[in-house]
């Protein structure tokens, strides 16, 4: 991987292929590494940049709490660091909070964006509770405990047998996140804002993917709007971990969406 310094921090990214650029943003407890089936699979047609977000993978985890804004900062600064004027960015999960807030903040850099098993809504009270709690967990037994717990129940039921591997590598990689880097994007994603009216009012092609069987973000909360501009995918069988559990079927829809993002 190949590194820079952006807002304050030294971040880790892949960038392979040529043509258009498509950015390619991970989840919590991720890394870039989440993309490696999905990666080549575009480097065929399209330039395809894949960082690791701020306290995640190789790139640096301060200690304290992060915000989504501070995280979308970071990718834009990276992309102005490689003279990258355009492109289009698709986010997973808490990648898709990052891309939102791209979409936002930085609308004159985009050709459109999308969210692949992910929200536009805020956390829930529950929801944040539950964020506390992760960082407490973090805290008092450090973040192998932590992935062991959360990494299987990404996948759909169904799945965590038939792609048991692919289980075991997206664990393996949980266990790269400094604990202070979890700890730190578990509280911007409880902090995050309601981001929906984007979906609706932006002038960009959107791409929602949801997984039929994702128990992470059911597709009803992914789907918050409709529009010629939206194009929203189902894929069969998938939880909250396609590039893992149908590549394929991602990376068909990926394409699609890239047709409609470059004309």
């Amino acid at each position: 991987m190949d590194t820079v310094t952006v807002n304050g921090i030294t971040m880790a990214y892949e960038d392979r292929g040529q043509g258009n650029t498509v950015v390619l943003l991970h989840g919590f407890c991720g890394s870039s590494a989440y993309w490696e089936i999905v990666q080549p699979l575009l480097t065929r047609s399209y330039r395809v940049i894949i960082p690791d977000l701020r306290g995640h993978g190789s790139t640096d985890a301060p200690i304290g709490a992060y915000t989504i804004d501070q995280m979308a900062d970071d990718v834009t600064q990276l992309l102005e660091s490689l003279g990258v004027a355009k492109y289009s960015v698709l986010g997973h999960s808490m990648g898709g909070y990052v891309a939102l807030s791209m979409a936002e903040r930085y609308s004159d850099r985009l050709n459109g964006f999308g969210l692949v098993h992910s929200t536009a809504y805020p956390d829930s009270d529950e929801a944040k509770e539950k964020r506390l709690q992760a960082v407490a967990n973090i805290a008092a037994s450090g973040i192998t405990p932590f992935v062991d717990g959360l990494v299987p129940g990404l996948f759909a039921e169904g799945m965590r047998n038939t792609k048991e591997k692919y289980v075991n590598r997206a664990i393996e990689i949980g266990y790269g996140t400094p604990p202070h880097g979890a700890s730190g994007a578990a509280l911007a994603m409880r902090d995050r804002v309601d981001r929906r009216g984007i979906l609706s009012s932006t002038a960009f092609p959107v791409l929602l993917v949801a997984g039929e069987n994702d128990g992470v973000v059911p597709k009803e909360r992914t789907f918050t709007a409709e529009g010629d501009h939206i194009t929203q995918v189902v894929i069969e069988g998938a939880g909250h971990m396609s590039m893992y559990e149908a590549p394929e079927e991602l990376v068909k829809a990926i394409n699609n969406f890239m047709s409609r993002t470059w004309k």
